[in-house]
């Protein structure tokens, strides 16, 4: 039962890190939460380090950074309230296949920033937001897993937040190749890696009775449960390890839980949709047990025009 952080240290550079309280057990510099993942030492070195820690610091006196690099990320849609939302009626009705499989997209590892790091708007989008999710975190390598055997794969979990530009998405849709860079400026996963042993008391339904929150600029926007998840992380799993291999280090995204992004209120007609992201907004979200993410919003990086024009 351990919650992993990757921190910047005082000594010099990032070092992994176990939580203890109000303070962190830190490893020996030079090896990174994938390292661990790798070699199959996460449990051994977290108790390692909680004995014998390399170093010992406040965690007000560190910098989170993301707990790990992810090889890749894949987000699945799994809550399927928030797919009726974004349709403007929470009444609706889906495409069948939803409740044949758990459809997902591939987003940019390379875009994974911090807990508490700054989000620069997507360039050229003025419909930023955000979308609060969950996350696994694949702790050992696997092709074809069973549903069954699937959460023996899991080393943890973590919040996932995944950016959208929505008018680029909404540009891109229908040229039929998913998610571009309507998803490709920002990835949040943080702030530590929770062993999945740290929630089983709380398993709940498909999911676990943890409450999920987000605030913009101190004002509640959304409240959901990952226990009102309708596919598991197991069928997730199962269905993205079909014919290919998950490997340590690979994220699973939940998907948005329902009210979780602006764009469902835009479509809603909620009186809790105000606007867009814009610079300066504090965005924070919370998921019971495996802590909060804060962010502030930053103007978007100026766009190098293609030859086209656009």
């Amino acid at each position: 039962m351990m919650r992993f952080v990757t921190y910047s240290s005082a000594a010099g550079g990032d070092r992994v890190g176990v939580l203890d309280g109000d303070r962190v057990a830190g490893l020996e510099p030079g090896v990174t939460l994938l390292d661990l993942l790798d070699r199959g030492e996460l449990i051994e070195a977290g108790e390692h380090a909680l004995r014998s820690p390399a170093e010992t610091v406040a965690t007000t006196d560190i910098q989170l950074r993301a707990p790990l690099e992810p090889r890749s990320i894949r987000d699945c849609s799994a809550f399927l309230q928030h797919m009726r939302n974004c349709t403007g009626d929470p009444n609706g009705v889906l495409d069948h296949r939803h409740t044949q499989f758990p459809v997902f997209y591939f987003t940019n590892p390379a875009a994974v920033v911090g807990p508490h790091a700054t989000v620069p708007i997507a360039p050229g989008s003025s419909q930023f937001d955000f979308e609060l999710e969950v996350c696994a975190v694949i702790g050992k390598a696997g092709r074809n897993i069973a549903v069954s055997e699937a959460e023996e794969y899991i080393a943890g979990y973590s919040i996932l937040c995944d950016w959208s530009a929505r008018d680029l998405q909404l540009n891109e849709r229908p040229l039929g190749l998913g998610p571009a860079k309507g998803k490709d400026t920002a990835t949040t996963i943080g702030p530590a890696l929770v062993t999945a042993d740290e929630l089983e008391r709380l398993r709940s339904k498909k999911g676990f009775a943890l409450q999920m929150t987000a605030e913009l600029n101190g004002e509640p926007v959304s409240e959901g449960c990952w226990d009102t998840i309708d596919w598991t992380f197991s069928d997730m799993i199962s269905y993205v390890s079909r014919g290919t291999v998950l490997r340590p280090g690979d994220v699973i995204g939940s998907g948005t839980v329902p009210t979780g992004c602006l764009y469902e209120h835009h479509k809603l007609g909620s009186e809790r949709f105000r606007d867009w992201l814009r610079p300066g907004d504090e965005v924070r979200l919370a998921v019971e047990e495996l802590g909060e993410l804060r962010h502030r919003v930053t103007a978007a990086d100026e766009i190098q025009p293609l030859s086209s024009g656009y």
